[in-house]
């Protein structure tokens, strides 16, 4: 049996009471199950992070381009952005990017919780495809497709 590795790190201090406020407040902004799914996007985030400063410090012109191509693809960056705009960065922009929150924000569902739901009860498709994952990232390329079919 494989072992699956974590996509997410506890925080440091699990009792950091303006940690926990600021988790709580993203948490209900955005429809959040758990937090779990708030630290998966902090180590994604900071995943690329840790990449834009590691390039930044060895000069790699081709790398440097293909990471900003991925996260305009993605949808974080915007067109014309740079190296040092991915070290800027929020957690708010990944999670902006997930299904749930694109299917609430064009206005397809209700609520940012009944979106969830509509996402989790397969409702929502992109370009035909059904997809069940509220924390999809959706690339720009896919956001147009997005339908809401309630039988």
């Amino acid at each position: 049996m494989r072992r699956l590795k974590k996509k997410y790190e506890t925080p440091r201090k699990p009792w950091d009471k303006e940690r926990l406020e600021k988790e709580k407040e993203l948490m209900k902004k955005f429809g959040l199950k758990n937090k779990r799914e708030l630290w998966r996007a902090e180590a994604m985030l900071r995943k690329y992070r840790r990449m834009a400063r590691e390039l930044i410090a060895k000069k790699d012109k081709e790398k440097e381009r293909m990471l900003i191509e991925k996260l305009k693809r993605i949808g974080i960056l915007r067109e014309g952005n740079a190296l040092d705009d991915i070290l800027a960065l929020t957690v708010e922009d990944v999670l902006e990017r997930r299904l749930q929150t694109i299917v609430y924000r064009k206005g397809l569902a209700n609520s940012i919780k009944h979106a969830r739901q509509l996402i989790s009860h397969g409702h929502v498709k992109i370009n035909g495809r059904k997809i069940q994952y509220p924390s999809y990232l959706v690339p720009l390329e896919e956001e147009s497709g997005i339908e809401v079919e309630v039988k």
